[in-house]
């Protein structure tokens, strides 16, 4: 009964993935056809970084990377969040 509801959680967490990446697509887009027009106007343009960061699970070895130091913090945060998640929700499933 608990393994049915996992899958169904995790298929459900991947689709609204994929429904955010659509929908920050959509956006994206029209953002960049609103800047285009705005480039004809004489107003100046503000500059905008974007950072970010990920993790590689090897196992029980994580790799972190990121564009800046508080990129990767975050991540590394999460990071440590995620597995002690997992950690209780799996604590007598591990032998």
């Amino acid at each position: 009964m608990i393994g049915n509801i996992l899958v169904l959680l995790g298929s459900l967490i991947i689709f609204l993935g994929l429904l955010i990446l659509l929908i920050g697509a959509f956006f994206q887009r029209n953002s960049d056809s609103e800047s285009l027009d705005s480039e004809k106007s004489p107003e100046p343009k503000t500059h905008s970084e974007i950072k970010g960061g990920g993790v590689i699970m090897l196992g029980p070895i994580p790799i972190i990377f990121g564009s800046d130091g508080e990129s990767a913090k975050t991540v590394a945060i999460l990071t440590i969040v995620i597995m002690l998640i997992a950690l209780v929700a799996f604590r007598g499933k591990m032998l």
